[in-house]
């Protein structure tokens, strides 16, 4: 009686019918191997990112200050940006000079205004 049992309890293999020629096993992705896959993927790029936000801010400031001294001008009645630019660097474009002046002194516009103090670049500085 034990052969009889033992030989129920024994799973049955069945032989898989071969493929035809020419056909191809479909594989199919589930929900679980989207995610991991995703992830494998969206992985180096979020380290990429940390590693840029971490090493980005490559300026390091120092303890030591440095103290930048500009010689100013003041803006006289009927005075023009490009009466100031000719004034300061004659033998300059003062196209270039006006540039240089409304970035350096944070202007919004090409407005100025008498008694109004302006600050020289230096490389227009006599």
């Amino acid at each position: 009686m034990s052969a009889v049992l033992m030989s129920e309890s024994v799973p049955t293999l069945r032989a898989v019918p071969p493929l035809p020629e020419g056909a191809r096993v479909r594989l199919r992705l589930t929900r679980r191997g989207r995610a991991v896959v995703s992830a494998l993927v969206a992985l180096p790029l979020i380290v990429g990112a940390l590693v840029f936000a971490l090493n980005g801010g490559g300026a390091i400031a120092s303890g030591e200050q440095t103290h930048a001294s500009f010689h100013y001008v003041t803006v006289q009645s009927g005075d023009s940006l490009w009466s100031v630019a000719e004034r300061v660097a004659p033998s300059a474009d003062p196209r270039d000079v006006i540039a240089d002046l409304v970035s350096l002194n944070g202007l919004q516009s090409a407005v100025v205004t008498p008694g109004q103090q302006l600050a020289i670049p230096a490389k227009y500085e006599k």
